[in-house]
């Protein structure tokens, strides 16, 4: 039997790493040879070069930028770079199929992909696509989708929509494990609180400000980002991290309340793990409002309440989080009808049935 070969890419933002992170361990124990380009310096790099059986390469890439940059004008040379590169790597792994997670290191990609005719298989977690996706997408053969909205924003011919891909170790973790970690009561309620794979410095400011009050309600692990951690804190029921990766699983166990920006990835993942979660997302000042739309869907639901950053106050942040409290058992409720779509398997499924047309 052929060897099969596979190419993932993605990057920019943990957000466009973890679904990749997901799917790459069952292609490997299914003994695909594995490839995933990326960006120099970027998460993806460190999220991935450590996985066992991938081969990282690393090309030039451009960035999507909302102010006025002398860069602006140099990233459409970077992309024809990258291309190059891409385009290199490709013709001496020859993979089988190309899956993308988005980010501007994936249009490069895409494009070679095209070029190469090497099917491709774009995933897209925003209810709209962001302007990489936008960018890529014509290059694709199908489009994944994790909200059922987003089908109305792209191609209807290529989409399908799939559900969320989550982490299967997520699911796995031990909730006296992680309180033990954290040297947490098992008697007093966790907040877990993340503001993105980069971290918030308004959800930041906006927490050790109200930590007076925060203290007497709940134990609060924080996931503070980057050089974002403020050693001159030291309190009882307070645990900062700068980033989690390994025993997350277990830091989620022991959480049973969430503060959090609205990416996509992780609030289904906080939603399979059916944690209440108060959702402060990026603003359209900061953003092009995909967290603001993703956040909407799930505060109709049911699953979350919202809290714009607009309106992010010390006293604001502490009034909705008692709020969140008080609401948990019906919250809890709302999120038991969710049901998983099988989103993974059906993922993989896909891949499989477009890398089958270059036999």
């Amino acid at each position: 039997m052929k060897e099969k070969r596979i190419l993932f890419t993605g990057g920019g933002t943990a957000g466009h790493v973890i679904v990749n992170v997901a799917l790459i361990p069952v292609f490997r124990q299914e003994g695909w040879k594995i490839d995933y380009i990326g960006s120099k310096n970027g998460i993806e790099r460190d999220l991935i070069e450590p996985m066992e059986g991938v081969t990282y390469h690393s090309i030039s890439t451009g960035k999507l930028r909302r102010y006025m940059s002398k860069e602006n004008f140099k990233d459409p040379f970077k992309v024809m770079k990258g291309t190059m590169q891409a385009y290199r790597i490709m013709g001496k792994v020859k993979p089988h199929v190309i899956f993308s997670k988005g980010g501007f290191v994936s249009v490069p990609v895409l494009f070679a992909s095209w070029l190469r005719h090497i099917p491709a298989v774009i995933h897209e977690s925003d209810i709209t696509p962001g302007l990489a996706n936008k960018l890529a997408m014509p290059f694709a053969k199908k489009i994944v989708t994790t909200f059922a909205e987003t089908i109305s924003h792209v191609s209807a011919k290529k989409a399908e929509w799939v559900g969320a891909v989550v982490r299967d170790e997520l699911i796995q973790g031990n909730r006296r494990v992680g309180l033990e970690q954290l040297g947490f009561s098992p008697e007093k309620a966790v907040l877990f609180i993340m503001g993105g794979s980069g971290g918030s410095q308004v959800i930041n400011k906006a927490v050790r400000s109200s930590l007076d009050t925060l203290l007497k309600e709940f134990q609060i692990v924080h996931i503070c980002g980057k050089n974002q951690m403020d050693d001159t804190i030291k309190r009882d029921g307070y645990v900062q991290f700068e980033y989690v990766n390994e025993g997350l699983n277990d830091l989620f166990a022991a959480s049973d309340f969430v503060l959090s920006r609205a990416g996509s990835n992780a609030i289904f993942e906080f939603l399979a793990l059916r944690k209440p979660m108060l959702l402060v997302p990026l603003s359209r000042k900061a953003s092009r409002g995909d967290q603001l739309l993703n956040a909407s869907s799930f505060k109709k639901q049911g699953y979350a309440d919202v809290l714009e950053e607009e309106d992010l106050t010390s006293a604001t942040l502490i009034q909705h989080l008692q709020d969140l409290k008080e609401h948990k058992n019906e919250i809890l409720r709302n999120m038991s009808h969710y049901e998983s779509q099988e989103a993974k398997q059906r993922v993989i499924e896909i891949i499989k049935e477009h890398s089958k047309k270059t036999n």
